[in-house]
């Protein structure tokens, strides 16, 4: 999510003041979906909110709620059921952000790492219908709306745009022999920066990547984690200066230039007219060099996007072309038969005006969260014949589909159980599974 508050050094104060007109304009000009009262939400909210059992250990019991009639109660669905909603009020913190999730690979047992204004949650979705909040990892310095989290092994990397919050690392081992709520410490820091807005990992390499941050003119900044608790600075990148999101994936796709080489796709903005995706061999750390960038028609702020599984198609976000053209959801798809000569396939375009987030791709589907929109699952598995088809989704915001940030900011969908997680800034964590 672009910072309207405190906002980076990139941005004009032309481009500061559009954005902001923008977002004021779509923020009151909401149209309902239909005619829900929000005093339904309360009730529900306060109904949950008493269902705790003690401080000592934070058990929150839901009776799955079946997706029938394009319902699930308040929610509007297709194909998914809601395995349990609980609400931002039982983390005691005022908005909620990223989400990741970790599977213990001997027990097996799935835990989702829930990004909040104030820390982090940790709760164990084993039993989706059961879930055990076990703690809270709080911020390193200050609160803040943005915090994200990536998992290398059984450790958690987490950034923050926080004042000089720096790399937090924690041991997830410690969650397993834990039954009882507490407030856990992070086992290491690295404070080769202050604030960032995002961390991406290749688990491959047992590379992080530190993005947003004041090193490299807010360009990645590269971090051995192969020891995690030992994370080593290890260079950065600052050409194509600020990148806002990226994925860096050990490359097996078509282009033999560069199989098994570690690429980097960047999502670069300036916050004006420069939009683009960037590809960056970044397999040598101390001489990463630029394979490509390709821009787009109609940019307000390239955001985040996703590599398919084959490494052919790149699926790119752009979160203020909503709002500043006025068009539908709409999801850029890059040709990557050759790095260093990517070319536009295909733009989707949504049914609905909501600001495209944070996506993801997992066999042949995609999944979009879409603020407003809740979470919409799209099949891609036709991408090369320009294809992509919606087919299922759920909505944690009601009210409207309207192009403002609110509702889903982010979705796990990785989880071998077929769970997954949404993470909703204002209603707190929704967990959802397939029919």
């Amino acid at each position: 999510m672009i910072k309207s508050v405190k906002v980076r050094y990139i941005f004009s104060k032309i481009e500061i003041n559009s954005i902001i007109n923008f977002i004021l304009l779509f923020m009151f000009t909401q149209c309902s979906k239909n005619d829900l009262s929000t005093d339904n939400f309360e009730e529900v909210e306060r109904v949950q909110e008493e269902n705790q059992n003690n401080s000592e250990k934070k058990v929150f019991n839901f009776e799955k709620i079946a997706c029938d009639g394009g319902f699930a109660d308040e929610f509007p669905c297709k194909e998914y059921d809601l395995l349990n909603w609980i609400p931002l009020s039982f983390f005691d913190s005022e908005s909620a952000n990223d989400n990741w999730g970790w599977t213990d690979s001997k027990s097996k047992r799935e835990f989702v790492l829930q990004g909040l204004n104030d820390g982090l949650a940790f709760l164990d979705i084993t039993d989706p219908q059961k879930v055990i909040y076990l703690g809270k990892l709080l911020s390193a310095t200050d609160p803040s709306d943005w915090r994200d989290v990536k998992i290398y092994g059984d450790h958690a990397f987490i950034v923050s745009e926080a004042s000089n919050h720096g790399l937090q690392v924690f041991d997830l081992n410690n969650l397993l022999a834990s039954d009882e709520f507490k407030t856990f410490n992070e086992d290491y820091i690295a404070n080769d920066f202050g604030n960032a807005h995002n961390i991406a990992i290749n688990t491959s390499s047992g590379f992080a990547y530190v993005l947003g941050s004041a090193l490299y003119k807010g360009g990645p900044v590269f971090y051995d984690i192969s020891i995690p608790q030992q994370p080593i600075f290890s260079g950065g990148f600052s050409d194509t200066s600020y990148i806002h999101d990226a994925q860096i994936v050990t490359y097996k796709g078509e282009d033999q230039n560069y199989f098994d080489k570690e690429i980097l796709f960047g999502s670069n903005s300036d916050g004006g007219e420069t939009n683009q995706l960037i590809i960056l061999d970044v397999t040598e750390k101390t001489n990463p060099e630029l394979i490509s960038t390709i821009s787009y028609s109609y940019g307000g702020y390239t955001h985040q996007g996703w590599i398919d599984e084959n490494h052919r198609y790149f699926y790119l976000g752009d979160e203020l072309d909503e709002l500043r053209y006025g068009n539908k959801t709409r999801i850029i798809t890059f040709d990557l038969k050759d790095l260093k000569n990517p070319k536009i396939h295909f733009v989707y375009e949504g049914k609905t005006d909501a600001i495209d987030h944070n996506l993801y791709v997992k066999s042949n589907k995609l999944y979009l969260s879409n603020y407003t929109a809740g979470l919409r699952e799209l099949n891609i598995e036709n991408i090369e014949n320009k294809e992509i088809i919606e087919e299922a989704f759920f909505d944690t915001h009601p009210e409207s589909d309207d192009a403002s940030f609110e509702g889903v900011w982010n979705s796990y969908p990785f989880f071998e159980s077929g769970v997954i997680a949404l993470s909703d800034i204002k209603r707190g964590l929704f967990l959802i599974k397939r029919k």
